[in-house]
């Protein structure tokens, strides 16, 4: 019996913590784009200019991308949704290419690529 008790006591424990994890990931567009900045300058080497205008164009996309969340959020309709994202990264890659030299860009491509492998890695099968 004493046993069971501590059984009890650990499982309710344990669902505590689980339901204390974080379940809703609203980042603030300026910590976005300031985190998104230090990554690419770790992963692209940015010159300081450079890494004022990655940022503002960060910041501007992560603006543009909570916007259109918040819409579809509120509509509760998703059709088209994924493809007006894709269009805003589309543009973000764009105006990237023109702030990043040619060598800067291929390592850009790279760093994406491997953010793009982590992303499906740790997402969960079934949503898909």
């Amino acid at each position: 019996m004493k046993n069971v008790g501590i059984f009890l006591l650990f499982l309710t424990l344990t669902a505590g913590v689980v339901q204390a994890q974080p379940q809703n990931r609203n980042f603030d567009p300026e910590a976005m784009a300031k985190r998104q900045a230090q990554q690419i300058d770790e992963a692209v080497d940015l010159t300081e200019e450079q890494e004022g205008k990655v940022y503002a164009l960060n910041l501007e996309t992560g603006k543009k991308m909570r916007a259109l969340r918040e819409k579809y959020r509120q509509g509760g309709r998703t059709e088209g949704m994924r493809e007006k994202f894709a269009a805003i990264r589309e543009e973000q890659n764009k105006k990237m290419a023109e702030i990043l030299s040619e060598e800067q860009m291929e390592k850009y491509k790279k760093y994406l690529e491997e953010r793009r492998a982590r992303y499906q890695n740790r997402r969960p099968r079934e949503r898909r």
